[in-house]
């Protein structure tokens, strides 16, 4: 009870005091409390407006440009984890999220990459409202960044581009497999590009990445010629650039893409194809090539140079080579 009254009083200040002065109050009230048994009577509930405070952090991270998909995520993963509590977020502990966190991990069997997923999605909820003094402090504060396995992704061989371009039935396929090997642009990216939007002449499109914004791609000669093959052979009208092969011919959804791959795969005993290696192999290929990996980051559309770094996997041929040339 007692230090519910500390908390209480404390956080009616926020607006008035600064952290020092925070600090000094708790202080303070704790000395003069010490010699004291607090009790009191039945009061009524206080409102829990953990919904509203949730409901105004999504529509700040709006405002800072997160696109409709994260803003998701960030409310289900915000949503679970208050219900799971049962508490107003102003008075989450530490410990409630730790514990919360151990026995996530353990229901559902999750990677450490999850965890910590979650983890920095209530590290940036809490944080802000640290920020807007709805509370005194983070809660997420002490709890540290997940360590998590640091495995090397595997990428498609020039062998297995080779034998899925000679084995498309559809020039469709075969169109869309050359412009995510070429441009190593995200597969949300290839499914909302239109007709008209692809220069022929410069060999290049620009596409809408994650937040909206734009940035231009490129594509080489071999995906300049099945693409306007493909285009060549379409009967319908849909400004889509790919469309499902039956009438009526609908703009084509990324699971269709990721379907249509996978079945590739398994055809051609290759592992793992999904349209997101192709990305990470052209960061690998042109790494591997010498390009600088700040143009890199502007061509795959990253915001941190720190998440270029985990795409391009230098090949271990390379830093042999590399060794040889410049130490040994």
């Amino acid at each position: 009870m007692k230090q519910e009254l500390i908390t209480e009083v404390m956080q009616q200040m926020l607006p008035c005091l600064d952290n020092a002065q925070l600090k000094q109050l708790r202080q303070v009230m704790e000395q003069a409390l010490y010699h004291y048994e607090v009790t009191g009577t039945e009061v009524k509930p206080e409102e829990d407006d953990s919904n509203d405070l949730i409901a105004k952090f999504i529509a700040a991270k709006r405002i800072e440009g997160c696109s409709e998909k994260t803003l998701k995520y960030y409310q289900t993963t915000i949503d679970a984890m208050v219900s799971s509590l049962g508490k107003n977020v102003r008075h989450i502990l530490t410990e409630d999220l730790r514990t919360y966190l151990t026995e996530y991990q353990s229901r559902n069997q999750s990677s450490r990459v999850t965890i910590d997923n979650i983890r920095r999605i209530l590290s940036s909820f809490f944080s802000w409202l640290e920020d807007e003094d709805y509370i005194i402090k983070s809660p997420v504060r002490r709890i540290h960044k997940v360590k998590t396995v640091n495995s090397i992704k595997e990428t498609y061989s020039d062998e297995d581009l080779e034998k899925m371009r000679d084995n498309c039935e559809e020039l469709r396929d075969l169109a869309m497999i050359d412009m995510l090997a070429s441009t190593g642009m995200r597969v949300g990216e290839m499914v909302l590009l239109n007709r008209g939007d692809i220069d022929f002449a410069e060999r290049e499109c620009v596409v809408f990445g994650k937040g909206d914004k734009e940035r231009i791609v490129y594509f080489d000669a071999r995906a300049k010629l099945h693409l306007q093959e493909y285009l060549d052979s379409r009967t319908d009208d849909n400004p889509a650039l790919f469309v499902s092969l039956r009438a009526p011919h609908e703009r084509i959804q990324i699971g269709g893409i990721e379907y249509r791959l996978r079945e590739m795969g398994k055809r051609l005993n290759i592992a793992k194809v999904h349209p997101h290696k192709f990305r990470r192999t052209l960061a690998t290929m042109a790494i591997d090539k010498g390009m600088p990996i700040e143009q890199l980051q502007r061509l795959l559309g990253h915001q941190r140079i720190d998440t270029t770094l985990q795409y391009a996997m230098v090949k271990q041929s390379n830093v042999k080579q590399a060794h040889r040339k410049y130490i040994g």
